[in-house]
């Protein structure tokens, strides 16, 4: 059989469209064909009649295209999208739960804090009652549903020494008498707002600088000083502890004075002249 023959076969058949692989086959069978027309060739005479008739026929293997690139790439891209689209919708969801839990939580704390804030103004208020009942049975009641009179003088004095204690004084003569006063009440000094103030007037005329430096004290060293006219020897002997250790300071003046007075005379109400 001569190479034109069977490359007319594979023509018909469609093997110019064969592939790679293909091509590649028919290039073996060409060979193939070009070696045994050669071995006719050189077969002695009379071989050609003796060798048989039958064609070799080529065989027909299915042919498989390949999968376009482009068609791959946009599965592929599908795929991902999809992927990305189910993230996407998880992430959301479990973010949008968490921000529930959350929410949540934040109201269960805040129902335990107004709850337990109840409860303590309850407490509070059943505090105040019992210590209220307390009292009720150590003072007893007086006639007409009253407390007794001697009950009543007491809290009223301790809520005067309270408000006294809590006061904000005026930086003037009124202040610092009623100071004094709040100072000496504490201390168990005695002493009047009308004394105190009496004697202030007849001995500095209310002014905390006042000095004298004419008698007898004023020369031998020791000159009387501020409000209530006090020498520095009376002064540190009865000064008070809570008050400023400054002769001219008006409410340690005051209080000084008060104490010294109290020592000697019983208390500043009962001083009229020069003590």
């Amino acid at each position: 059989m001569s190479v034109f023959r069977v490359l007319d076969q594979f023509r018909v058949s469609g093997a110019a469209r064969m592939t790679g692989t293909h091509k590649f086959s028919a290039i073996g069978v060409a060979a193939a064909t070009g070696a045994a027309t050669l071995a006719l060739g050189l077969a002695p005479a009379g071989a050609e009649q003796a060798a048989p008739s039958a064609e070799p026929k080529p065989a027909s293997a299915p042919v498989s295209l390949p999968v376009e690139p482009a068609a791959q790439a946009e599965d592929i891209a599908a795929g991902q999208g999809g992927l990305r689209a189910q993230f996407s919708g998880s992430y959301q969801q479990a973010q949008a739960d968490a921000r529930e839990a959350a929410a949540e939580k934040k109201k269960e704390e805040e129902r335990k804090a107004g709850k337990a804030e109840r409860e303590a103004a309850a407490d509070r208020s059943h505090d105040r009652e019992k210590a209220a009942d307390r009292s009720h049975d150590r003072g007893g009641w007086g006639d007409g549903g009253n407390w007794g009179e001697r009950d009543r003088k007491t809290l009223e004095q301790a809520y005067e020494r309270e408000q006294r204690r809590a006061a904000t004084y005026p930086d003037n003569l009124d202040g610092w008498i009623r100071e004094a006063l709040a100072i000496m009440e504490r201390e168990g000094i005695p002493g009047t707002y009308e004394g105190i103030h009496r004697n202030i007037m007849r001995e500095s005329s209310g002014d905390p600088r006042a000095i004298n430096n004419w008698d007898v004290n004023a020369r031998n060293g020791i000159p009387s000083k501020g409000l209530l006219q006090v020498i520095q020897p009376t002064f540190d002997a009865y000064h008070v502890k809570g008050t400023k250790y400054d002769l001219y300071d008006p409410v340690a003046n005051i209080v000084a004075a008060c104490n010294y007075a109290a020592d000697r005379y019983g208390s500043m109400d009962n001083v009229d002249s020069a003590y």
